[in-house]
């Protein structure tokens, strides 16, 4: 059942009050989230010099298919695809098209599917072949940062504690945290309340409560924070055309912590060297 702070019953839209999911809605969320981090998962052995976006496109709307399951990026507010593929500058929301990845690029994949009603958000980062060193660097920092988010999620603590821990970290990196697009709320609704931004300062914002489910996706800059959306309407990049880098996990709020909805079943969420995946 679902419940809410601040009223019983609400239609199912964004009402801009903070949800609070049972233990079956949290069995759900688990369904679909791990039906995300399968697919992230093996699309790991298709990411390399060569592929388009577009057969990653592909992949995922058929392996969707293939699990009963919709991407809900598909024809949502005019997207055209069943994922987001961001090579190198992108920041979030590249297009997938027929331009083949290039040896030592870094792309982002982030996938949503919807498994019964429920929706399973993730992205990971992968390599494409060899990587320079600023390259991996960025993704382990960015991988670091959504780690310490999530340990920063739970109970009393509050949706700027979050976004304190991202970014003290990254930016002790000397790297900087995109403030223009955030996480959000997540389960019957693709995007809801809260906003879970990626900067902040402890104690601020919304107060934690079991039973909140939300995306954390810090966005990662190796150069400076600032981004622009392209004329398609969609494509995010940086404005000084630094390395950008994401990492996402589906996450709900229990009475000790959190739950992560979309760990890989093959630890194989954070990349790893030359083309290889490691273990969480």
């Amino acid at each position: 059942m679902v419940s809410y702070i601040d009223a019983a019953e609400a239609p199912l839209k964004n009402t801009g009050q903070v949800r609070l999911y049972g233990p079956e809605d949290f069995e759900g969320m688990m369904r679909a989230g791990q039906l995300t981090a399968t697919c992230l998962d093996e699309l790991a052995g298709i990411v390399r010099p060569g592929t388009t976006t577009q057969e990653i496109d592909d992949f995922v709307y058929q392996y969707g298919l293939d699990h009963d399951a919709l991407p809900a990026t598909l024809n949502y507010r005019g997207y055209t695809k069943s994922c987001c593929t961001s090579i190198n500058h992108v920041v979030c929301h590249g297009i997938p098209n027929n331009k083949a990845l290039r040896e030592g690029d870094i792309v982002n994949i982030d996938v949503t599917f919807i498994l019964d009603g429920w929706h399973g958000d993730s992205s990971r980062m992968y390599p494409v072949g060899q990587l320079k060193r600023a390259s991996e660097r960025l993704i382990d920092v960015t991988y670091e940062s959504l780690m310490r988010g999530i340990e920063a999620a739970k109970p009393g603590n509050t949706t700027g504690d979050i976004g304190a821990a991202i970014q003290t970290y990254v930016e002790a990196q000397r790297c900087s945290v995109v403030r223009d697009f955030c996480g959000h709320g997540l389960g019957l609704l693709f995007h809801d309340t809260p906003n879970i931004l990626h900067y902040g300062r402890p104690g601020e914002g919304v107060e934690l409560k079991p039973g909140m489910i939300f995306t954390i996706e810090p966005m990662v800059n190796l150069g400076r924070p600032h981004v622009k959306v392209l004329g398609d309407g969609w494509t995010a990049v940086t404005r000084d055309r630094s390395l950008s880098a994401q990492f996402e996990h589906s996450i709900g709020i229990t009475p000790d912590g959190c739950q992560i909805f979309t760990t890989s079943p093959n630890g194989l969420h954070k990349p790893g060297r030359s083309g290889d995946q490691s273990p969480i």
